[in-house]
This record gives structure tokens, C-alpha cells and sequence, in this order.
């Protein structure tokens, strides 16, 4: 009996590897638009978020499924990756094919209910990401680009659910964050071929850790300068007050802290492990999330 529980416990962890669900986590995203528009605790408004995050989400596993799914080879070569379901043998090729088609069948249709113009960012973003998977990430600068679109895409769906207009401020910070992240991790592909002295993805030899790093330095000045410039800008401060600009600090310690993660610590990895793992960032986080929040709805 003790045996049948611990199996099926190994099978729900593969499953649960398998989709990802930590991975859930960047689609939160969709909420952003409401949360800033000041209309986030309204039902009306945040019940068809939750049904688009979970929407969102099972589309977006089975997105990862599929580049489990092409990736095979290449993961099980990877000091990390090959313990993923698919590359390690715990699920099998066709299970995962199986899977894969149920998640993005339930996730289109739930997308489907909620709204045709979700239902199209959805669509556009099985388009970028199956580009993505089938040859585009290869391509350098591109690939990074890619995985920007897709964040932006996350933000922009909810803003078309809650019926909210998203700032152009909005969408450049999100892509340039995403951004940031998304080259910070192919600095961690880059280290870990050096360490391994497996190229990790075809789309790395378009990179070198100077170039990487430069990169690096550079959005991330430029996300400070945008920030500071939407905190002080007259439509922000008629809104939220000139108390605004203080949240940059928050911004600040947060991007300092990823570069020391990333240049220092040279442990990039995931963004969502990161962000789930270390106490400095989940701090300026909370912080800079509370800060709106008491100037938003308690100011």
C-alpha cells in the first residue's frame, strides 16, 4: 500500500514537472493592467483574470511541453535539464504528445470563452513560441526578443480582459525587464557550456560573455532611466502624487541584486527560481508591490 502511494506521488511530481507549474508564476503578469489601474479587488474584473491566468497557463505547458518534446537530445546532455520528465525517461514521448494536446485544447477553449480578442493574443503567443521552438531561437538576439514578446503578450491579455487601456510606460517596462532576464539567462547557458563544455543551445555561439554582460548593464540602465522617467512623469504624479518617484529604489536593489546573482554569484538560471529562491529580490518585490498598492487604493 506504502509502495502505491509513494508511486503515484512520483507521478504527480512528474506530471507537475512536466507542465511546469512553478513556471506559472510569469503569467501573473496578466494581472498587471488592473492591478495599476486601481480596479484589481473588483469581482467583476478579477474573477475573468483568474479563469485568463489559468487559460494562460495551460497553454503556456503546453508550450513547454513541446520544447521538452524537441529538446530531448540536447536536455540530456544539460546538467540540469536532463532531469526534466521527458529527457529523463519518467514520462514517456507519447504521453508527453498526449498531454501537451489536452493542455493547449482546454487552454484555447477556456481562452475561447472568455473573450475572441484573448483567444487571439493566446493564439499569437502558440505562434511566436512554436516559431520559437522549431528553429527562431536559434537565432541570436532574436531569441531573447522572443521571450520578451511573450511577457508583453501575458501583460497585454490583461489588459483586454479587464477592459484596461495599458499605458505605453507599462509596456516598455515590462519589455525591458523581460528582457533583462531573458539575456541574463543566456549568460547562464553561456556558463555552464564553459563549465561543461557542452554547447547548450544552437543560439549561444551568437553570444560571449562580454557581449552578454555589456548587454546586461545596458537595459538594465536603461529600465532605471524609464522607471525614474514614468515615476515623475505629469500624468503618473496627477494620479499617484510626486511620492511616486520613491519607489525606484526598490528597482534599484532588485537590478543590483539580479547583476550580483548573475555577474558575481554567475547563477542566473531561471528568473522564476530566483524569484521564488531569494529573499533580497522577494524583499524589493513585496516592497515595491505594497508601495503601489498603499498609493493606489489606500492614498
Amino acid at each position: 500500500m506504502q509502495q502505491i502511494a509513494v508511486t503515484q506521488k512520483t507521478i504527480v511530481q512528474s506530471f507537475a514537472k512536466l507542465l511546469r507549474i512553478e513556471q506559472w508564476a510569469k503569467n501573473l503578469f496578466i494581472f498587471i493592467p488592473s492591478f495599476f489601474f486601481g480596479d484589481f479587488f473588483n469581482l467583476d474584473v478579477l474573477l475573468p483574470l483568474v479563469v485568463a491566468f489559468f487559460s494562460f497557463s495551460l497553454v503556456s505547458s503546453a508550450i513547454y511541453i513541446l520544447n521538452d518534446y524537441r529538446d530531448i537530445e540536447a536536455d540530456r546532455a544539460h546538467p540540469k535539464k536532463r532531469e526534466r520528465p521527458l529527457a529523463s525517461g519518467e514520462i514517456s514521448e507519447n504521453a508527453g504528445l498526449i498531454i501537451m494536446a489536452i493542455m493547449a485544447i482546454a487552454g484555447l477553449g477556456t481562452g475561447l470563452l472568455i473573450s475572441p480578442w484573448f483567444l487571439a493574443i493566446l493564439l499569437a503567443y502558440v505562434a511566436i513560441n512554436i516559431g520559437y521552438s522549431y528553429g527562431l531561437k536559434n537565432v541570436g538576439i532574436l531569441d531573447i526578443l522572443m521571450i520578451a514578446a511573450g511577457f508583453l503578450l501575458r501583460t497585454v491579455s490583461g489588459g483586454v480582459v479587464a477592459d484596461v487601456v495599458v499605458s505605453q510606460w507599462l509596456i516598455i517596462m515590462i519589455f525591458l525587464l523581460a528582457l533583462f532576464m531573458a539575456i541574463a539567462k543566456r549568460r547562464d547557458d553561456l556558463i555552464i557550456g564553459e563549465n561543461s563544455g557542452v554547447l547548450m543551445r544552437k543560439s549561444v555561439k551568437n553570444y560571449n560573455l562580454d557581449f552578454v554582460n555589456s548587454c546586461m548593464t545596458m537595459v538594465a540602465s536603461i529600465i532605471i532611466v524609464a522607471y525614474l522617467m514614468y515615476t515623475i512623469s505629469d500624468e503618473v504624479v496627477a494620479r499617484l502624487g510626486s511620492h511616486v518617484v520613491y519607489t525606484s529604489v526598490f528597482v534599484i536593489a532588485g537590478l543590483m541584486r539580479y547583476l550580483q546573482i548573475t555577474l558575481v554569484e554567475k547563477n542566473s538560471g531561471s528568473p522564476t527560481k530566483l524569484l521564488y529562491k531569494d529573499s533580497f529580490i522577494k524583499i524589493t518585490l513585496v516592497g515595491w508591490i505594497f508601495s503601489f498598492f498603499w498609493l493606489i487604493y489606500l492614498g
